[in-house]
């Protein structure tokens, strides 16, 4: 049976995840901060008993990351999906930048997913999928930024896409497979009302993306679509 970590498993894509995989059999270990309250997420791991195992884990918190990953010793998770993430303040562009909330979405997007990929290193490397899948956003894009602004969420993301660049390369002797997906603009709390794409649609997409990726495609930074993405 395969396995997959999902950080942010109680909202958004990560929960659209969490119900995808798990209606199609697989073991699901969906991560959030707080289970007591994540109700949805609780109903899925009461539906899906034995299927669905909940982890308390707080990506910005190294203690915590590190309990979580206590809790799955020893046991092999085929795919890891970062998928916790912020957008933090809006108008932050020059003249109305807020240094507190930047540095709190760099902890939470860039940092984050970080310490969960570093702890759970081992889980992954004793999996037959070996793949580390890590969610960031257009925006992150260098050659795809034309209209400014945004910084503290634009330069998260960047950052993200090169810390995982580098443990494409750092943990390929290891055969793990490290990839960046954007998922297009989706209706969660994040992307609004407004937005394009149903989180069913965005994660189907990418779920299918997810089948065909492995070594060839570790480091690389790929549309939910399967184009691959300007850096």
């Amino acid at each position: 049976m395969p396995s997959v970590l999902i950080t942010g498993g109680n909202r958004g894509l990560g929960f659209e995840f969490a119900k995808q995989y798990a209606a199609d059999g697989w073991r699901v270990y969906p991560a959030c901060r707080d289970p007591n309250n994540a109700s949805d997420l609780r109903r899925l791991a009461e539906t899906k008993e034995g299927l669905v195992e909940v982890l308390p884990l707080d990506v910005t918190d190294l203690a915590s990351v590190r309990s979580a990953a206590a809790k799955l010793e020893g046991r092999p998770v085929d795919l890891l999906l970062n998928s916790a993430g912020i957008g933090g303040p809006p108008r932050q562009t020059v003249g109305a930048i807020d240094y507190g909330a930047w540095a709190r979405v760099l902890d939470v997007n860039t940092m984050g997913p970080t310490r969960v990929t570093e702890a759970f290193t081992d889980n992954v490397a004793r999996s037959n999928r070996k793949l580390i899948v890590t969610i960031t956003s257009g925006m992150g894009s260098i050659a795809d930024n034309t209209s400014g602004g945004s910084i503290a969420y634009r330069s998260s993301k960047a950052a993200v896409n090169m810390v995982m660049r580098s443990l494409a390369i750092d943990l390929a002797p290891r055969g793990i497979s490290c990839v960046l997906v954007n998922p297009g603009w989706v209706r969660t709390d994040m992307g609004g009302t407004g937005a394009t794409l149903a989180p069913a649609e965005s994660v189907a997409a990418l779920r299918r993306l997810i089948e065909t990726l492995g070594p060839a495609q570790s480091g690389k930074f790929f549309h939910y679509d399967g184009r691959e993405y300007a850096w």
